[in-house]
């Protein structure tokens, strides 16, 4: 596991609200993905195929608030889910979702660490 901040997620109450701030101040891009019930984020100059053509920044998405994203949560990148998922079970985490599949881009996974905080695991699919 790299253990890299690769993503981003900010849950809303109100995903138009919640757009249009983020675009308005911090000028992202946003994609709203009604089938996923998702909106992909684009925080600075990205290539489509590859992610972020500079350093120094991530991209996200958000997502409607629920029992589990009540707050802000970082996703960490990992080359296989199952292997990470019995790690942090091991160290004392709990897994909040398990494994699943992203579109055709790879797969997520979240748990919460010692601490109760809900971090989220990605599985690119070339990986």
């Amino acid at each position: 596991m790299s253990g890299k901040v690769v993503h981003f997620e900010i849950p809303f109450e109100d995903g138009e609200r919640a757009r249009s701030f983020y675009g308005d101040v911090f000028g992202w891009e946003l994609m709203h993905l009604p089938e996923m019930s998702y909106t992909m984020v684009t925080t600075g100059p990205t290539d489509p195929g590859a992610g972020p053509t500079e350093t120094g920044f991530i991209n996200g998405g958000m997502l409607e608030r629920d029992a589990d994203f009540t707050g802000p949560n970082l996703v960490l990148e990992t080359n296989q889910i199952e292997e990470s998922l019995a790690a942090i079970t091991a160290a004392g985490g709990t897994v909040v979702r398990e494994r699943v599949p992203v579109g055709d881009m790879g797969f997520a996974a979240y748990f919460r660490d010692t601490e109760g905080n809900l971090v989220g695991l990605w599985e690119s699919a070339a990986g």
